[in-house]
């Protein structure tokens, strides 16, 4: 795909729900875009949104695609309607970022990325957690080998839920652990696990062992039984032979100690610095990359190929507490069309 030298760039938003007002919200705040339309499904709810944000509203993502053609186009829907509308747009052949999770059935994720692959589109995924200050600190601290031969990883989310026939923790919500893991410590090789189900909710906690393809183990537990409210409802520790990390609920704090050292260091958001403390600012620095990339012609910097991934590692596991044995991804890979990002 060529640069896009545009002096603002035309986005269009499909849905009009409670994510997609902060997809309004950072879109509307930027000198560089111009916000053409918002689609959502109920008119007055729509229109009160497009008001708010002084743009158009719609009703059908192809009316607005062809009377606005926007140069690119962001879907924060309902988790489980996810397929259609991201394969209308796709079709329509315009790029797109998509909010997670990719969708819950891997052959409709391959389905997604192959259309995709075809029209060469710009296809991102928004797992904006990955520019949360202390994870890109934890980043940093790993490439630059500070924990040395990584050992092991542990995460932790939880928060109130609804029910999960489906494994919809697993999917729509523990994406973020799995992307975050293999952000941070690399390819996961395998996984076996174990859920918790409450009555008429479903398997709404679970624990996962995983190995990884360097040869470091990890887990994973995730939950719908817990609160958002609580302290430390997200934590995260990656150790290494040298020295660990810790991170605590995502943006609020991040901590690195040298192996044998009784000291550590900590940053922490300063007064003034409200863009690293809040959550909902990540997405406006994914943002930043992203828009960034797609005026160079560049890949997008979360391909949508990274939702298929999660999947995969939601799928394994869901294998794994099926059957009650270690599981391997190598079953989950996506066949070869839908493999290479577009």
């Amino acid at each position: 795909m060529g640069s896009t030298a545009k002096a603002k760039l035309r986005i269009a938003i499909v849905g009009a729900g409670g994510w997609g007002n902060q997809h309004a919200r950072c879109l509307a705040e930027r000198s560089d875009v111009e916000l053409v339309g918002i689609c959502g499904r109920t008119a007055e709810r729509t229109r009160e949104r497009a008001d708010a944000y002084r743009t158009r509203p719609y009703l059908a993502i192809g009316e607005m695609l062809a009377k606005e053609k926007p140069d690119l186009v962001f879907l924060s829907l309902p988790n489980r309607e996810h397929f259609k509308p991201t394969l209308e747009v796709i079709e329509a052949g315009f790029p797109l970022l998509v909010e997670k999770p990719l969708v819950f059935d891997l052959a409709e994720a391959d389905q997604l990325l192959t259309a995709a692959r075809r029209k060469r589109l710009f296809f991102a995924i928004n797992f904006n957690w990955r520019w949360a200050k202390p994870i890109q600190l934890a980043r940093q601290a790993i490439a630059a080998g500070r924990l040395g031969d990584l050992v092991f990883a542990t995460w932790r989310f939880g928060g109130e839920g609804g029910a999960c026939p489906l494994h919809n923790n697993l999917i729509e919500t523990q994406c973020h652990g799995f992307d975050q893991l293999e952000h941070l410590c690399g390819p996961i090789a395998s996984v076996s696990a174990h859920v918790a189900e409450v009555s008429g909710k479903g398997p709404s906690s679970m624990a996962v062992s995983l190995g990884f393809a360097s040869g470091a183990v990890g887990s994973l537990v995730g939950s719908y039984d817990s609160s958002y409210a609580y302290t430390d409802t997200h934590a995260l520790e990656v150790c290494g032979t040298r020295g660990r990390v810790l991170v605590s609920d995502t943006v609020k704090r991040f901590s690195f100690q040298a192996a044998g050292s009784e000291s550590a260091e900590v940053w922490e958001a300063g007064f003034f610095n409200d863009r690293d403390r809040e959550f909902h600012r990540t997405m406006d620095k994914h943002v930043d990359d992203l828009l960034a990339a797609f005026r160079a012609g560049a890949p997008p910097p979360v391909h949508a190929d990274a939702g298929r991934r999660a999947l995969a590692l939601a799928h394994a596991t869901i294998s794994a507490i099926r059957t009650g044995q270690r599981t391997s991804l190598s079953a989950f890979e996506p066949p070869a069309q839908a493999a290479a990002p577009a």
